[in-house]
């Protein structure tokens, strides 16, 4: 779980490393503005055979269509909340907010799901170099994290 978080979050500039590109900006839609990106880098960074880059396809492709609905429930249950925060209604935004932690858990089972579904047909060496990446991911976001906090 802990490797489908640290990508999520913070891979886009290991990756861009990695392939020799920037990494893309993030939009609204982040399983197209950052997501997708990670996935693509991530692949070059491994250098997987062609069956691992179909197999890969397909974990993900199945992946964001189990996630879509719920991402939809996810942005109609954030408006809400917006609603209910503007409107002072202490036990709506309880419930909302509630919901919309379900929902977020529910994204991150999916996305997580994926990610241990592409880390099992990786070779042993292929893995342990999605593990250093993810190592790496995880310094970079901490200091990020920590120039945030001092400026």
């Amino acid at each position: 779980m802990k490797f489908a978080v640290v990508l999520a979050l913070g891979g886009g500039t290991v990756f861009a490393q990695a392939s020799g590109t920037t990494p893309a900006p993030a939009t609204g839609n982040q399983g197209v503005g950052v997501r997708a990106p990670l996935r693509h880098r991530l692949i070059q960074a491994l250098n997987l055979t062609a069956d691992q880059k179909q197999q890969a396809k397909s974990i993900f492709q199945q992946a964001r269509q189990t996630a879509q609905p719920v991402a939809e429930q996810a942005k109609q249950n954030r408006q809400a909340l917006e609603a209910a925060v503007k409107a002072n209604q202490a036990d709506q935004i309880r419930q909302l907010a509630v919901t919309q932690g379900n929902l977020q858990g529910q994204l991150l089972a999916v996305r997580s799901e994926a990610m241990a579904s592409f880390y099992n047909i990786l070779t042993p060496d292929q893995r342990a170099k999605a593990d250093q990446i993810v190592q790496h991911v995880k310094q970079r976001l901490q200091r990020r994290l920590g120039q945030g906090n001092n400026g």
